[in-house]
């Protein structure tokens, strides 16, 4: 574990300069796919934050990770209502920020475990320490999964929507948000309640 976590951590300094070619979620789903001899095409391009449209940025944060440029990679306070929540049978939203899904993504995949969230938390200050938020944004977007094969937000863009990344109006943007907690389950199309709050979110937050 020692050995894994120095790599990891050596790997997420070595992110402040270089796109990561692939993640820990992108390889889980080439291998699913062929352990289950199911079709599989990958659609990865990773593009800089300047060329994604500043409304699917803030469609991201507003529903992912509210308070991303206010905290150092943990939400306490988020943390605090899930856990209130759970206790009380009602938990209706996770509470990771987007620089704990980050790690998680690069390094863990969609798996759960003890031990797996007690090695993230881990490297969760390290990527905010040695990449900080922008680049922690811009990773998070073109590596995050956004359907079957779909990976980054041009290839969400292109696929759902048909135009660039740099080109997504806020509604679009909205909608394509609202599928992340369940990429594989959503469309866009069918996010109507979700990315109105989406939307309501953006403009309480100034965007």
């Amino acid at each position: 574990m020692v050995l894994f976590w120095s790599l990891a951590a050596l790997l997420l300094v070595a992110a402040r300069w270089i796109d990561p070619p692939t993640t820990a979620v992108h390889i889980q789903r080439r291998l699913q796919a062929w352990i289950h001899h199911t079709p599989y095409r990958a659609r990865y391009e990773f593009i800089p934050l300047s060329q994604i449209s500043p409304n699917l940025q803030h469609a991201v944060v507003a529903a992912e990770d509210a308070n991303f440029y206010h905290h150092h990679g943990f939400d306490w306070h988020q943390m605090e209502i899930a856990a209130q929540d759970d206790l009380e049978g009602e938990r209706t939203r996770g509470a990771s920020t987007i620089t704990q899904q980050l790690v998680k993504n690069l390094f863990f995949g969609t798996g759960r475990s003890f031990l797996r969230k007690g090695a993230e938390a881990t490297l969760v200050p390290v990527a905010e320490l040695v990449l900080g938020k922008r680049r922690i944004l811009e990773i998070y977007l073109n590596i995050v999964e956004w359907g079957p094969g779909i990976y980054g937000a041009e290839e969400a863009c292109r696929y759902y929507h048909e135009t660039a990344a740099r080109n997504i109006d806020a509604e679009q943007a909205a909608r394509l948000a609202a599928i992340l907690p369940a990429p594989l389950k959503r469309r866009p199309d069918r996010m109507n309640s979700y990315s109105t709050i989406i939307l309501n979110r953006m403009h309480q937050m100034g965007w």
